[in-house]
């Protein structure tokens, strides 16, 4: 057993390697990341700027990832250590998505194998995912249900009804200050949040992994692919509310 847990644990310490290898060289827009300890490759810090034209607007929004010592034949976790209003996301941060859920066929969930985690998944794809469940949330499922009837108001009423975005507009406007205490300048302009930066070269003392934005056409284009696919959190009452 020992021997196995060794072997596990090079072989995770070599995929998040790898992996951090990959975001250098071709990094995510919209995402910084560090280590939490410079030590531990299992737990990762992610910093999410609020895409333009969206809720999120300006917004610097903290996460952690943790991966197991079997990743990536066992997903990681996403919790945000801001607090965030959504109706895929649980009081304590837990984001409820279900390429982090584990690839076993659970009928009562309402997802397939399929929409779940499976080996070939990465962080890049994990973070795509996040971004485009923080604009399409899906509430058929929500693990907010409040949330998720917050928005349903605000989008059936085309916007009329504003307190689903009045609450993420005050917590928007919350995260300032601690951008400002990281010494972080968040993009509030596209143009801003389409400049691709170069991480600095891991010989510069940093553990800075990248620091890019997204590409407005890139996001569009994953939040199309992405909204089949996150049926999670299955809560019987609340998906027969919800209208065609």
């Amino acid at each position: 057993m020992a021997q196995q847990s060794s072997a596990q644990v090079a072989s995770s310490q070599k995929a998040l390697m790898l992996e951090m290898k990959s975001l250098q060289e071709e990094p995510v827009e919209g995402f910084k990341i560090t280590l939490v300890d410079e030590a531990d490759l299992y737990n990762w810090e992610v910093a999410i700027f609020g895409p333009p034209n969206t809720h999120y607007e300006g917004g610097y929004f903290k996460a952690r990832i943790k991966f197991p010592i079997d990743y990536p034949y066992s997903p990681p976790t996403f919790r945000f250590l801001t607090k965030m209003w959504h109706p895929n996301i649980y009081e304590n941060g837990d984001v409820c998505i279900s390429i982090l859920h584990p690839p076993v066929d659970d009928p009562q969930s309402g997802e397939l194998p399929s929409e779940r985690w499976n080996p070939t998944q990465n962080v890049r794809t994990i973070l795509l995912s996040v971004i485009s469940l923080l604009n399409e949330p899906n509430t058929f499922s929500p693990a907010n249900v409040d949330a998720s009837v917050m928005y349903r108001k605000w989008r059936d009423s085309k916007g009329k009804d504003r307190e689903y975005a009045e609450i993420i507009r005050k917590q928007v406007l919350a995260t300032k200050a601690e951008a400002e205490r990281d010494g972080v300048k968040v993009p509030t302009t596209l143009a801003e949040y389409c400049i691709r930066t170069r991480a600095p070269a891991l010989d510069e003392g940093s553990d800075l992994l990248y620091d890019d934005y997204y590409d407005d056409e890139d996001l569009d284009e994953d939040e199309d692919e992405d909204e089949d696919g996150e049926d999670c959190c299955y809560d019987e009452d609340d998906s027969g509310n919800e209208e065609s």
